[in-house]
Protein backbone atom coordinates (compact mmCIF):
# COMPACT_ATOMS: atom_id res chain seq x y z
CA UNK A 1 0.00 0.00 0.00
CA UNK A 2 1.15 3.55 -0.73
CA UNK A 3 1.69 5.49 2.45
CA UNK A 4 -0.29 8.76 2.52
CA UNK A 5 1.53 12.08 2.57
CA UNK A 6 1.55 13.94 5.90
CA UNK A 7 1.94 17.73 5.97
CA UNK A 8 3.69 18.99 9.09
CA UNK A 9 2.99 22.63 9.95
CA UNK A 10 5.76 24.47 11.79
CA UNK A 11 4.80 28.02 12.71
CA UNK A 12 7.86 30.05 13.67
CA UNK A 13 8.54 33.54 14.94
CA UNK A 14 12.09 33.95 16.22
CA UNK A 15 12.37 30.30 17.20
CA UNK A 16 16.10 29.79 16.62
CA UNK A 17 16.82 28.44 20.13
CA UNK A 18 14.94 25.16 19.71
CA UNK A 19 14.36 24.91 15.97
CA UNK A 20 17.10 22.42 15.12
CA UNK A 21 15.87 19.84 17.67
CA UNK A 22 12.33 20.30 16.37
CA UNK A 23 13.31 19.60 12.75
CA UNK A 24 15.64 16.77 13.76
CA UNK A 25 12.77 15.04 15.54
CA UNK A 26 10.83 15.06 12.24
CA UNK A 27 13.80 13.78 10.26
CA UNK A 28 14.08 10.95 12.80
CA UNK A 29 10.53 9.71 12.19
CA UNK A 30 10.27 6.06 11.12
CA UNK A 31 7.54 7.22 8.73
CA UNK A 32 9.11 8.95 5.74
CA UNK A 33 6.30 10.21 3.48
CA UNK A 34 5.92 13.70 4.88
CA UNK A 35 6.51 17.33 3.99
CA UNK A 36 7.24 20.28 6.25
CA UNK A 37 5.32 23.51 5.70
CA UNK A 38 7.53 25.98 7.55
CA UNK A 39 5.71 29.28 8.06
CA UNK A 40 8.22 31.94 9.06
CA UNK A 41 6.09 34.64 10.65
CA UNK A 42 8.45 37.55 9.96
CA UNK A 43 11.31 36.28 12.14
CA UNK A 44 14.27 38.57 12.72
CA UNK A 45 16.64 35.97 14.20
CA UNK A 46 18.51 33.05 12.60
CA UNK A 47 15.45 30.83 12.10
CA UNK A 48 15.62 31.12 8.30
CA UNK A 49 19.35 30.33 8.25
CA UNK A 50 18.86 27.24 10.44
CA UNK A 51 15.96 25.99 8.33
CA UNK A 52 17.83 26.45 5.05
CA UNK A 53 20.86 24.59 6.41
CA UNK A 54 18.82 21.40 5.80
CA UNK A 55 19.02 20.12 2.22
CA UNK A 56 15.96 17.89 2.24
CA UNK A 57 13.42 18.46 -0.57
CA UNK A 58 10.59 17.66 1.82
CA UNK A 59 11.22 20.94 3.67
CA UNK A 60 9.21 23.87 2.26
CA UNK A 61 9.80 27.45 3.41
CA UNK A 62 7.28 30.31 3.40
CA UNK A 63 7.99 33.80 4.70
CA UNK A 64 5.32 36.23 5.86
CA UNK A 65 6.19 39.91 5.58
CA UNK A 66 3.46 40.63 8.11
CA UNK A 67 3.48 39.56 11.75
CA UNK A 68 0.26 37.59 11.80
CA UNK A 69 -1.45 36.23 14.90
CA UNK A 70 -0.55 32.62 15.58
CA UNK A 71 -3.88 31.31 14.33
CA UNK A 72 -3.89 33.44 11.20
CA UNK A 73 -0.43 31.98 10.49
CA UNK A 74 -1.72 28.44 11.16
CA UNK A 75 -4.57 28.95 8.69
CA UNK A 76 -2.25 30.30 6.01
CA UNK A 77 0.18 27.40 6.47
CA UNK A 78 -2.64 24.85 6.19
CA UNK A 79 -3.55 26.32 2.80
CA UNK A 80 -0.05 25.36 1.55
CA UNK A 81 -0.36 21.75 2.72
CA UNK A 82 -0.56 18.93 0.18
CA UNK A 83 -0.93 15.95 2.49
CA UNK A 84 -3.88 13.70 3.20
CA UNK A 85 -3.18 14.32 6.88
CA UNK A 86 -1.96 17.42 8.71
CA UNK A 87 0.02 17.65 11.94
CA UNK A 88 1.36 20.61 13.91
CA UNK A 89 4.69 20.96 15.68
CA UNK A 90 5.78 24.26 17.20
CA UNK A 91 9.48 25.10 17.14
CA UNK A 92 10.09 24.39 20.84
CA UNK A 93 8.47 20.93 20.77
CA UNK A 94 9.56 17.53 19.45
CA UNK A 95 8.08 14.23 18.30
CA UNK A 96 9.10 10.71 19.28
CA UNK A 97 10.27 8.67 16.28
CA UNK A 98 7.08 6.57 16.03
CA UNK A 99 4.66 9.48 16.32
CA UNK A 100 3.62 9.65 12.67
CA UNK A 101 3.66 5.93 11.95
CA UNK A 102 1.30 5.11 14.82
CA UNK A 103 -1.14 7.91 14.04
CA UNK A 104 -1.25 7.31 10.29
CA UNK A 105 -1.84 3.62 10.97
CA UNK A 106 -4.72 4.47 13.30
CA UNK A 107 -6.46 6.77 10.82
CA UNK A 108 -5.95 4.41 7.89
CA UNK A 109 -7.45 1.51 9.85
CA UNK A 110 -10.33 3.49 11.38
CA UNK A 111 -12.20 5.28 8.61
CA UNK A 112 -14.86 6.56 11.02
CA UNK A 113 -12.25 8.81 12.66
CA UNK A 114 -10.90 12.01 11.10
CA UNK A 115 -8.57 12.98 13.92
CA UNK A 116 -6.35 11.17 16.41
CA UNK A 117 -4.33 12.50 19.33
CA UNK A 118 -2.06 11.05 22.02
CA UNK A 119 -0.57 11.69 25.39
CA UNK A 120 2.81 13.43 25.50
CA UNK A 121 5.69 14.21 27.82
CA UNK A 122 6.33 17.59 29.38
CA UNK A 123 9.97 18.69 29.46
CA UNK A 124 9.96 21.21 32.30
CA UNK A 125 13.07 23.35 31.89
CA UNK A 126 11.98 25.53 34.80
CA UNK A 127 11.94 22.70 37.35
CA UNK A 128 14.46 20.60 35.40
CA UNK A 129 12.29 17.47 35.33
CA UNK A 130 10.30 15.43 32.82
CA UNK A 131 6.93 13.73 33.27
CA UNK A 132 3.89 12.42 31.40
CA UNK A 133 1.46 15.28 30.84
CA UNK A 134 -1.81 13.43 31.49
CA UNK A 135 -1.89 10.74 34.17
CA UNK A 136 -5.39 9.45 33.36
CA UNK A 137 -6.98 7.53 30.51
CA UNK A 138 -7.62 9.93 27.65
CA UNK A 139 -11.12 9.92 26.11
CA UNK A 140 -12.08 8.99 22.56
CA UNK A 141 -15.22 9.15 20.42
CA UNK A 142 -17.58 12.10 20.72
CA UNK A 143 -15.78 13.73 23.64
CA UNK A 144 -17.04 17.32 23.88
CA UNK A 145 -18.37 16.75 27.41
CA UNK A 146 -15.07 15.21 28.53
CA UNK A 147 -13.00 18.01 27.00
CA UNK A 148 -15.03 20.67 28.78
CA UNK A 149 -14.52 18.80 32.04
CA UNK A 150 -10.80 18.22 31.54
CA UNK A 151 -9.23 19.48 28.33
CA UNK A 152 -6.62 16.98 27.14
CA UNK A 153 -5.70 17.68 23.50
CA UNK A 154 -2.29 19.20 22.81
CA UNK A 155 -1.92 20.42 19.24
CA UNK A 156 1.54 18.84 19.02
CA UNK A 157 -0.15 15.46 19.55
CA UNK A 158 -2.81 15.52 16.82
CA UNK A 159 -3.01 14.22 13.28
CA UNK A 160 -5.98 15.49 11.28
CA UNK A 161 -7.58 14.56 7.98
CA UNK A 162 -7.11 17.63 5.77
CA UNK A 163 -10.80 17.43 4.74
CA UNK A 164 -11.68 18.84 8.16
CA UNK A 165 -10.10 22.15 7.13
CA UNK A 166 -12.47 22.54 4.18
CA UNK A 167 -15.17 23.81 6.55
CA UNK A 168 -13.22 24.54 9.75
CA UNK A 169 -10.53 27.13 10.46
CA UNK A 170 -8.74 28.44 13.53
CA UNK A 171 -10.32 31.54 15.02
CA UNK A 172 -7.79 34.27 14.18
CA UNK A 173 -8.83 36.63 16.96
CA UNK A 174 -7.13 34.38 19.51
CA UNK A 175 -3.44 34.14 20.39
CA UNK A 176 -3.64 31.49 23.13
CA UNK A 177 -6.96 29.61 23.27
CA UNK A 178 -7.34 29.03 19.52
CA UNK A 179 -6.43 25.32 19.82
CA UNK A 180 -8.95 24.86 22.62
CA UNK A 181 -11.65 26.62 20.60
CA UNK A 182 -10.88 24.68 17.39
CA UNK A 183 -10.82 21.19 18.89
CA UNK A 184 -13.95 21.74 20.97
CA UNK A 185 -15.75 22.79 17.79
CA UNK A 186 -14.38 19.75 15.93
CA UNK A 187 -15.38 17.43 18.78
CA UNK A 188 -19.04 18.27 18.20
CA UNK A 189 -18.83 17.17 14.56
CA UNK A 190 -16.37 14.28 14.46
CA UNK A 191 -15.30 11.27 16.49
CA UNK A 192 -11.80 11.76 17.88
CA UNK A 193 -9.45 8.81 18.26
CA UNK A 194 -6.73 8.44 20.87
CA UNK A 195 -3.43 6.66 21.40
CA UNK A 196 -2.79 6.48 25.11
CA UNK A 197 1.00 6.40 25.03
CA UNK A 198 3.09 9.60 24.92
CA UNK A 199 4.38 10.27 21.39
CA UNK A 200 5.68 13.84 21.68
CA UNK A 201 7.60 16.20 23.94
CA UNK A 202 6.15 19.54 25.02
CA UNK A 203 8.82 21.92 26.24
CA UNK A 204 7.87 24.15 29.19
CA UNK A 205 10.10 27.18 29.62
CA UNK A 206 9.86 30.79 30.72
CA UNK A 207 9.44 31.99 27.13
CA UNK A 208 6.24 30.04 26.42
CA UNK A 209 3.80 32.62 25.11
CA UNK A 210 0.94 31.57 27.39
CA UNK A 211 3.20 31.71 30.45
CA UNK A 212 4.41 35.21 29.58
CA UNK A 213 0.90 36.44 28.83
CA UNK A 214 -1.30 35.10 31.62
CA UNK A 215 -3.54 38.17 31.56
CA UNK A 216 -4.22 37.67 27.84
CA UNK A 217 -4.99 34.01 28.53
CA UNK A 218 -7.57 35.09 31.11
CA UNK A 219 -9.16 37.63 28.77
CA UNK A 220 -9.33 35.15 25.88
CA UNK A 221 -10.95 32.46 28.05
CA UNK A 222 -13.47 35.00 29.33
CA UNK A 223 -14.21 36.06 25.76
CA UNK A 224 -14.58 32.41 24.67
CA UNK A 225 -16.94 31.66 27.56
CA UNK A 226 -19.09 34.69 26.79
CA UNK A 227 -19.42 33.72 23.12
CA UNK A 228 -20.02 30.01 23.66
CA UNK A 229 -22.38 29.84 26.65
CA UNK A 230 -25.42 29.16 24.50
CA UNK A 231 -23.63 26.57 22.34
CA UNK A 232 -22.65 24.49 25.36
CA UNK A 233 -25.73 25.16 27.51
CA UNK A 234 -26.30 21.40 27.93
CA UNK A 235 -22.89 21.25 29.60
CA UNK A 236 -23.42 23.91 32.27
CA UNK A 237 -21.57 21.87 34.89
CA UNK A 238 -18.49 21.73 32.71
CA UNK A 239 -18.65 25.41 31.85
CA UNK A 240 -18.20 25.90 35.58
CA UNK A 241 -14.84 24.16 35.14
CA UNK A 242 -13.85 26.82 32.60
CA UNK A 243 -14.73 29.50 35.17
CA UNK A 244 -12.63 27.68 37.76
CA UNK A 245 -9.69 27.62 35.34
CA UNK A 246 -10.07 31.37 34.85
CA UNK A 247 -9.95 31.87 38.64
CA UNK A 248 -6.82 29.67 38.83
CA UNK A 249 -5.16 31.78 36.14
CA UNK A 250 -6.08 34.96 38.01
CA UNK A 251 -4.50 33.54 41.16
CA UNK A 252 -1.40 32.49 39.22
CA UNK A 253 -1.17 35.95 37.68
CA UNK A 254 -1.27 37.46 41.16
CA UNK A 255 1.56 35.19 42.31
CA UNK A 256 3.63 36.18 39.28
CA UNK A 257 3.13 39.85 40.04
CA UNK A 258 3.89 39.48 43.75
CA UNK A 259 6.64 36.86 43.78
CA UNK A 260 7.59 36.28 40.10
CA UNK A 261 6.39 32.65 40.37
CA UNK A 262 5.85 31.28 36.85
CA UNK A 263 5.75 27.49 37.18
Amino acid sequence: MNKPLVSIIINCRNGEKYLKKCIDSILSQNYSNWEIIFWDNNSSDNSSYIFHSYKDKRLNYFFSKNSDTLYAARNKAVEKANGKYIGFLDVDDMWLENNLSKKVEFLEKNNNYKIVYSNYYILNEIKNKNSIFFNFELPSGYITYRLLKKYSIGILSVLIDRDIFLDNKFNEEYNIVGDFDFFLEISMKFKIGVIQEPLANYRLHNSNYSKKNIQNHILELQNWLRKNKSKFKKNKYNLVNIKINILKLKFKNLLVKLFNIRN
